[in-house]
């Protein structure tokens, strides 16, 4: 896949999260989160209200930290990939 593929299926993945309705499970999401944000190199701190969002934000980015950006791009892919896929 070339650069320019993947940031479009980068960009239709994000779509895909952003515009379902239905809540997704809580270790799917904090998994997006760091891939999202290594993928778009947004390395600001969690801004949650509550400390242990923010705790498990920052351990999911902690994992997440020595991939890099294509590679994340592509895990993000990948997972919204099967998710949409399997959650039937």
């Amino acid at each position: 896949m070339t650069s320019e593929e993947l940031d479009i299926a980068f960009k239709e993945a994000v779509e895909m999260v952003n515009s379902h309705m239905e809540p997704f499970p809580a270790d799917f999401l904090l998994r997006l989160y760091a891939y999202y944000k290594k993928a778009t190199n947004d390395y600001g701190q969690p801004s949650s209200k509550k400390a242990i969002i923010n705790a498990f934000k920052t351990n999911a980015l902690f994992q997440a930290q020595n991939i890099s950006q294509d590679e994340a791009k592509s895990e993000y892919i990948n997972l919204v990939k099967n998710y949409f896929l399997y959650r039937q």
